[in-house]
């Protein structure tokens, strides 16, 4: 499968929060319990102002997934960390997509200065939390049963991934 990356634009509103919302409805992937209207994409752009946002095509057209790093914490000592957030179309993950898109991301932060990536995922989503161990997080934290969704109480897992600067070219003698 050829996909295409893209930074998050206004033109991405509809299939972005289109996805989103399969995840709402059908997932512990998303905490939101209630689908969200076509105006909360304006958060996605907000939240994300100043870091990388992509969307994922299929070839040039059809968007199936999108990514987004935006700020762990509003106070300048944590500008060194930001939080990861990406959905993918069902019938596109497992493919290497979520891969791709971490690596695009992370390559990103690294030409920003962060140098760590937090991601808070459901203990009732099985898939990202085995999906992040194998690219590397680590589980940093975890707050049981904070979460209630189709009626089942779930954990806030926080993962951390470390990721270190470019390395420099060391000039020649």
């Amino acid at each position: 499968m050829e996909y295409h990356f893209e930074p998050l634009s206004e033109e991405h509103r509809q299939p972005v929060i289109d996805l989103f919302n399969h995840y709402v409805t059908h997932s512990h992937a998303a905490f939101l319990e209630i689908p969200v209207s076509y105006s909360f994409f304006n958060r996605f752009l907000d939240i994300t102002s100043g870091y990388p946002a992509i969307v994922a095509k299929q070839g040039y057209e059809k968007v199936v997934g999108f990514a987004f790093l935006r700020p762990y914490h509003p106070a300048e000592t944590f500008r060194r960390t930001a939080e990861i957030t990406y959905f993918i179309l069902p019938d596109h993950t497992r493919r290497g997509l979520g891969t791709t898109l971490l690596e695009l991301l992370v390559r990103a932060a690294r030409t920003m200065g962060i140098d760590s990536i937090l991601a808070a995922i459901s203990s009732r989503n099985q898939p990202s939390l085995h999906f992040h161990l194998r690219q590397g997080f680590k589980e940093c934290g975890r707050f049981p049963r904070v979460g209630r969704k189709f009626g089942e109480d779930f954990d806030v897992v926080w993962m951390h991934m470390r990721i270190e600067p470019p390395l420099r070219a060391t000039p020649s003698l």
